[in-house]
């Protein structure tokens, strides 16, 4: 699928078979087109984690990061409000992103509520000094937003009556954070808890208390919080507990089946054990496990 890749791939696949052979049996990959579609998964998960690299590298103007522009680009706009020191826009931003998630239609739903409809900013300055401002906009303009939310937050609603409204979401994230904001918050808990990046990771996905963030919204927040930088974390579980598609990959990978929850407890160790060969870490191991049991001998590049 992706030419310059293809040596990365053949090293995934190979390590594959290596583990299933000397370590552990891994009957979900013990064909070889199973092997290569796993392996490829892998391999659009590293290309995922790498295009956010690139995209903090290079300037970005400030076009992408305003809604309103035609040219807005959520991802690339967490990046120019890095570049230009401005920590709490770029979580915030994070954050409604998390929320609305992405369609693969694209942002229309975060653009029209992030950009008023064409009216404005819902920046961070504005919303946390008058959250009620936003809960009542929304209250009233909810019938005219467009777009739909993304898979991971499927279940979702912008009615204002819903018992999953965003009043909740909004009104519970901020208490989380707290007054001080971003900035502090993530400061804070670094300095309490050490430099760790997989104890960070765990503190705070342990500690966020948001309306309807189950397990996928944390996971998917906390490592996009990560990959730019804004705190120094990284997953060091795949959080299977609670978990959908994650855990019947791995079910399926370790032992051939997606409902098998005999060995639940052990399923996370059996994947640090692997990743001591793949090395690609735990958000890719998630995320490509997760998208290969939807089909273990095809590939299929999943953008939402």
């Amino acid at each position: 699928m992706w030419p310059k890749r293809l040596t990365e791939h053949k090293r995934l696949a190979d390590a594959l078979e290596e583990h299933s052979k000397t370590k552990r049996a891994l009957p979900g990959v013990d064909t070889q087109a199973a092997r290569d579609t796993l392996a490829m998964q892998f391999v659009a998960s590293l290309r995922r984690e790498d295009y956010y690299r690139v995209v903090q590298q290079k300037d970005v103007g400030a076009r992408k990061a305003d809604p309103n522009s035609g040219i807005f680009d959520p991802e690339r706009a967490v990046a120019y409000h890095l570049q230009n020191n401005d920590v709490e826009e770029a979580a915030w931003l994070i954050f409604l992103m998390t929320e609305f998630a992405r369609p693969v239609t694209g942002w229309r739903r975060l653009q029209d509520v992030y950009g008023m409809l064409g009216k404005g900013i819902w920046d961070w300055n504005t919303v946390s000094a008058n959250p009620q401002a936003m809960i009542d906009w929304l209250a009233k303009n909810w019938q005219k937003i467009g777009g739909k939310f993304g898979n991971h937050r499927k279940y979702e609603s912008l009615r204002p009556d819903s018992n999953r409204s965003f009043e909740k979401i909004l009104t519970s994230y901020l208490n989380w954070i707290g007054p001080a904001g971003h900035g502090r918050f993530f400061a804070d808990v670094v300095r309490e808890n050490g430099n760790d990046p997989g104890v960070l990771y765990d503190v705070l996905y342990k500690s966020m208390n948001v309306a309807t963030f189950g397990r996928l919204a944390r996971f998917d927040y906390l490592s996009l919080i990560g990959r730019y930088g804004i705190a120094p974390i990284e997953a060091a579980s795949a959080y299977l507990e609670n978990a959908t598609g994650p855990a019947s990959g791995v079910r399926l990978l370790f032992l051939g089946s997606r409902t098998n929850k005999k060995h639940d407890r052990q399923l996370q160790v059996w994947l640090d054990d692997l990743d001591r060969d793949l090395k690609v870490g735990m958000a890719v191991m998630e995320e490509a496990l997760c998208n290969w049991q939807k089909n273990p001998t095809t590939v299929i590049h999943y953008k939402g």
